[in-house]
């Protein structure tokens, strides 16, 4: 699949909050609508999560990334503290109609001192055989699309970045004093 990848972007932000009061999986499986809006206006709309058949966490996310508007249904393979691995088939409705893309979101979090952590933010999208198809059906180069998806995720990554390391941040910083919430 290393040869159907749309975009592959990854930023860091420091947090100023110690490496063990942060929960990643807490953050993110408790973010409401409206700290989602607010991490990288006016590409995220809404926000949800839900469970899987099987009872596996999911984050759903409504969002833009250059002109396409994504529905995300981000599985959680791992969800953790420090390390939250979200797999999503994304639905896509852009310019040349309704397709899919495979996402892959990593949140990470690593020591970065005593009193501060580094957050990293990663997302890599791989055409799925429908994009190729939709793309093939339209006369577009791969490489003309991989290009512009590529472009349109890191600027959208470059934004929101900052601002989920901040929320991050804010709910590390609130529940100091306080034991971790259990999920």
């Amino acid at each position: 699949m290393s040869n159907r990848i749309l975009a592959d972007t990854s930023f860091s932000q420091i947090i100023n909050a110690p490496f063990e009061r942060i929960d990643i999986a807490g953050w993110l499986f408790h973010l409401t609508n409206a700290e989602y809006r607010a991490c990288c206006p006016p590409d995220h709309i809404a926000c949800g999560r839900s469970t899987t058949e099987d009872g596996r966490l999911m984050s759903i996310n409504v969002e833009t990334i250059g002109d396409s508007l994504l529905v995300q249904q981000y599985v959680g393979e791992i969800a953790g503290p420090h390390h939250c691995r979200m797999v999503s088939l994304s639905d896509v409705f852009g310019p040349l109609g309704r397709t899919t893309s495979h996402v892959v979101w990593e949140l990470k979090v690593e020591p970065f001192d005593a009193t501060r952590s580094e957050y990293i933010n990663h997302v890599t999208a791989v055409a799925t055989d429908e994009l190729l198809a939709l793309l093939d059906g339209h006369g577009i180069a791969f490489e003309q699309a991989a290009a512009a998806r590529a472009e349109a995720a890191a600027a959208h990554n470059a934004r929101e970045t900052p601002r989920f390391a901040h929320s991050i941040e804010q709910r590390a910083l609130a529940h100091l004093g306080t034991p971790r919430p259990v999920l």
